[in-house]
């Protein structure tokens, strides 16, 4: 089993404590030490491992930490969370004295992400975040063709350059700054763990999580043409509805990266995305998100379109949309709220998709409503064909949330 952990101040204490744990009931710890995401999920196919545990607080604020747990391939989540809880408390595991070994995957996971690269050069901003994607970026970039700009690789786990969360605008100003001053065709972002990734444009413009998987499906499809593409609920319809133009097959599925891991498998889906940045590909790859190979993939994309990415978001379809908004709500309410949604709109012959929360279609465009899986919020989004259409959508919004106790607050969100 490989333990990797991100860098947060927490980290190194609770790596210490889990390996010594896992060792404990017998089992054999490979520990690939600080390290993003990604790098312990690779490690899992390189090395044919039973499972992995990456410690980090991916996204989330300096404060916040967690496990991400793999099993025999697959994420390990909900309801096997749960049964893990109980076996602790009750004190429910084996015993035996396994060994650990500090070992190291990077070099041969850079030298996998750059292994079949089809791309040509440009001239790229990167912006690690002080993140765990600085342990590789520089080897990974070194390994690229064009020129390439990289700024905050110096992993600090106190995150002093920005918040490491590329869904919010605010944490790409530095990006938009290097981009602009040095002249670049296009910048990329990554957060905490480097598994979401966020991109801008010469011209400085935020290419959001939907956007970048409209993208990255196009030369997939033109390989696997009617391939399913799953994209969650939070997605823009201008996704689903350019999927199926490309000849693709697009799928709505729940927001939550160990939830669409789990569709793609049964799906046999090539690549999947989700508006937070979470890029899975099959294609090529292992079917788990990886933000720095997303980038890799970009670049290609971006080559294999003849057209800059400035020029690829230039004929983007265009749709008024709100970014996505958080509203603070306690964390014994957040599902109850969305519940007594549903149960309020199924009463008044609603169109409404369930599939994550409650997605109402209306003769604007759509609006959204569900609980976060990581944080104590609701998260909203709206898309309409103009301004006055989202005005509407998001007088429901708020009218929904005023009959259920929640005060929308202005600001939250990107």
């Amino acid at each position: 089993m490989s333990v990797g952990r991100d860098c947060r101040v927490t980290s190194d204490g609770y790596a210490e404590a889990l390996r010594a744990g896992i060792a404990a009931t017998g089992l054999n710890v490979l520990d690939v030490g600080v390290c993003a995401t990604p790098l312990v999920y690779y490690s899992l196919f390189a090395w044919e491992l039973d499972g992995g545990i990456q410690i980090t607080g991916s996204h989330n604020p300096p404060e916040y930490n967690g496990f991400k747990m793999l099993l025999n391939g697959r994420s390990v989540f909900g309801t096997e969370i749960q049964a893990l809880g109980r076996r602790a408390a009750e004190g429910d595991w084996s015993e035996g004295l396994g060994s650990i070994t500090d070992t190291d995957v990077s070099d041969a996971y850079v030298d996998r992400l750059v292994d079949d690269f089809a791309g040509q050069g440009y001239r790229v901003g990167w912006d690690a975040g002080n993140g765990a994607a600085g342990v590789v970026i520089d080897r990974l970039i070194a390994r690229l063709p064009g020129e390439h700009h990289a700024i905050h690789t110096e992993v600090d786990g106190t995150f002093p350059a920005h918040h490491p969360d590329p869904t919010v605008e605010a944490n790409l100003a530095d990006l938009k700054d290097l981009v602009a001053r040095e002249k670049l065709d296009f910048g990329i972002a990554f957060d905490g763990d480097a598994d979401r990734i966020g991109a801008v444009d010469s011209k400085g413009r935020v290419i959001w999580g939907d956007q970048l998987l409209i993208i990255l499906a196009e030369p997939v499809l033109k390989e696997q043409p009617g391939a399913t593409i799953i994209a969650d609920v939070k997605a823009s319809q201008t996704l689903f509805d350019r999927i199926a133009d490309m000849g693709g097959t697009p799928l709505m599925w729940k927001t939550g990266h160990s939830l669409i891991k789990s569709k793609m498998k049964e799906t046999g889906a090539p690549l999947a995305g989700e508006m937070s940045g979470h890029i899975f590909f099959k294609h090529r790859w292992y079917g788990f998100d990886d933000a720095l190979y997303a980038a890799v993939r970009l670049i290609e994309a971006v080559a294999q379109s003849g057209k800059s990415l400035t020029e690829i978001m230039d004929e983007m379809p265009k749709s008024t949309a709100t970014p996505e908004m958080r509203f603070p709500v306690d964390e014994s309410r957040k599902f109850a709220v969305v519940a007594e949604v549903l149960h309020r709109l199924s009463s008044n012959g609603a169109r409404v998709d369930s599939t994550d929360g409650a997605r109402v279609m209306t003769d604007d465009g759509w609006w959204l409503l569900r609980a976060s899986n990581t944080q104590d919020v609701l998260v909203a989004r709206a898309e309409a064909g103009d301004d006055g259409g989202l005005n509407r959508l998001m007088a429901q919004i708020d009218e929904q949330l005023s009959l259920s106790g929640v005060e929308r607050t202005e600001g939250v969100g990107h």
